[in-house]
């Protein structure tokens, strides 16, 4: 089609198309973007000091009890989240997407909005909640039954308050993957069940769960990867409680003395096993067909409750106070006392922390302009990149464009924090002298939410026709002009959504940030982490309202912006 094409451009319009020496730049920034870190890790994990081969880095790391402890209790935490999400998530999305349970709408929106939650601010807000002596449910648990001050009912700083903390921020993941696919299964396929004699717990059994099965074990990875390589919540509850996990031992590796050879091979492991997981997944689920074969069908029939709706909105309620209810509360009650301990009456209201954060705290404005400069940065190059490797790899515009797809996909199987010690070990030196700069923060951000935007745009572009585009080429057109001017704007609502997706990924990056950031260069997330250490949990509360409340702002607007000049219905 496209050697047609071209024969039918006039001749005068068979001009040099400079496209092709653009897309093929593209496709060399997007090997340096993620195979030179992976390289320079490598090579760093296999030499010492002296530059010379070695295997003692993982001799040692095998030997070394300090290291293989946080690595097995960090597989103990990520199996145990990955279940319990699966757990909640469930029967949370059957009761949204399938039944008459009321306020489904709002729990369902609850339950987005915490993916704008980032998870180290979840983890401070439990910390806020959940503290052994100071916690406000201790506190509450306390006076209610009149115990001594050193009683509690929750004790936030152990391996299982750090599952919980976790578990808290990874559930949602599940719950989107498995109530989409909830709500794609057709009504026939119930009702055939029914008309063969299937009870609502056979057909619930044998012909729901099957067809949300890979929706299920998708959710399910994800959630042991997001705790296998989440940095923030380990660091805040882990640390004061005495253990680590693998992140934050990779991490102490480069605190004083630093030891870059080490990190680099204790970060490996994480890599493989990452890589190994996304392989096993497709291993799974290609040995067997969970399509759907058919037709247009009806809408999916709501199961009615009964009596059971008002029991099910109250496990809905119970389970969104935890991500969203209990630690917005406690981050907003913790931001308008002066203490921690203060009860929320008049008396007790200050501004203090207010006025702390945004006119004594000299770093507030630096790290909020870092912040959001590199959050938009990154959304809008990550989605310009995300739409042009992914219209080159869906078009088969180059030769190879099997290889670009693998490198848009790959940081999927890249940790944060493996990614931020490749990062730092690749930009210390010339020719490129990167570190301490807004510039490695913003390959990193791009490297972290490429593999997510490239795959939604590239879904996206497979579903349009590419007759347009040839028109538009017929007419003389290049290929970047018909990308910018015909397909773009057809994708608009994808574009948006990739847009804020990565948006708030960077709000949400701990992992290699805490790797990459120097005094100057410091983001709202590193601030938080470094006021968590010095116990300022009331500057903490201002700092990550206001995160929160920045984000959704940018999101909402983002959402009420055409794109390219093209109008169109609002996301969502």
């Amino acid at each position: 089609m496209t050697a047609a094409v071209d024969r039918a451009l006039p001749l005068a319009g068979r001009r040099f198309d400079l496209s092709m020496p653009l897309l093929a730049v593209l496709g060399l920034f997007l090997c340096a973007l993620v195979l030179l870190p992976v390289l320079w890790l490598a090579w760093y994990s296999i030499t010492d000091a002296d530059g010379s081969l070695t295997m003692a880095n993982f001799i040692k790391l095998a030997s070394d009890p300090t290291f293989v402890s946080p690595f097995l209790t960090t597989l103990a935490i990520a199996s145990s989240v990955a279940l319990s999400a699966c757990a909640v998530a469930l029967p949370l999305a059957w009761f949204v997407s399938c039944t008459d349970m009321p306020l489904r709408s709002t729990i369902r929106a609850f339950v987005t909005a915490s993916f704008v939650t980032p998870p180290f601010l979840g983890a401070i807000a439990w910390e806020i909640l959940a503290a052994p002596n100071s916690g406000m449910l201790n506190q509450w648990y306390r006076a209610l039954f009149g115990l001594e001050p050193d009683e509690h009912l929750f004790d936030i700083y152990t391996v299982e308050g750090v599952t919980f903390a976790i578990a808290c921020y990874a559930f949602p993941y599940v719950f989107v993957l498995v109530a989409n696919a909830l709500d794609r299964i057709p009504a026939d396929l119930e009702d055939a069940s029914a008309i063969l004699g299937g009870s609502r717990a056979s057909t619930l059994r044998r012909v729901t769960l099957p067809l949300v099965l890979p929706a299920l074990l998708a959710g399910a990875l994800v959630a042991f990867l997001q705790s296998l390589t989440l940095f923030g919540t380990p660091a805040i509850l882990a640390l004061p409680a005495g253990f680590h996990v693998i992140t934050t031992k990779i991490w102490s590796f480069f605190q004083y003395p630093p030891n870059p050879h080490l990190a680099a091979a204790a970060a490996l492991p994480l890599l493989l096993i990452t890589v190994l997981l996304l392989r096993g997944r497709q291993f799974l689920l290609g040995r067997r067909s969970y399509a759907v074969i058919g037709g247009k069908s009806g809408a999916p029939r709501l199961v009615a409750l009964g009596a059971w709706r008002w029991p099910a909105l109250g496990f809905a309620v119970a389970v969104i106070a935890l991500p969203v209810l209990l630690p917005y509360f406690a981050l907003f009650k913790t931001a308008v006392v002066r203490t921690v301990s203060d009860p929320l009456t008049w008396d007790n209201l200050t501004f203090h922390n207010i006025n702390f954060v945004f006119v004594e705290f000299s770093q507030t404005q630096l790290a909020l302009r870092n912040t959001f400069l590199l959050g938009i940065l990154a959304a809008t190059g990550g989605t310009a990149l995300a739409l042009a490797v992914s219209y080159l790899t869906t078009r088969r515009l180059v030769v190879g464009h099997q290889v670009l797809g693998f490198l848009a996909t790959a940081p999927m199987a890249i940790p944060g924090i493996v990614l931020g010690v490749g990062l730092f070990l690749s930009y210390t030196r010339p020719p490129l002298v990167l570190y301490g700069t807004l510039w490695i923060l913003l390959l990193a951000f791009l490297t972290i939410e490429l593999p997510a935007g490239y795959q939604q745009l590239q879904a996206a572009i497979g579903g349009l026709h590419p007759e347009l585009e040839e028109a538009s080429r017929i007419f003389g057109a290049t290929r970047l002009r018909s990308l910018w001017q015909i397909t773009a704007p057809l994708l608009r609502t994808s574009v948006i959504a990739t847009w804020c997706f990565i948006f708030i990924g960077v709000i949400r990056e701990l992992s290699a940030t805490i790797m990459l950031t120097t005094a100057q260069t410091k983001l709202v997330s590193v601030i938080i982490y470094d006021l968590n250490e010095s116990g300022d949990l009331g500057a903490i509360s201002v700092l990550g309202l206001t995160l929160l409340l920045i984000t959704f702002v940018v999101v909402l607007a983002a959402n009420r912006l055409p794109v390219l000049g093209r109008t169109g219905p609002p996301l969502g």
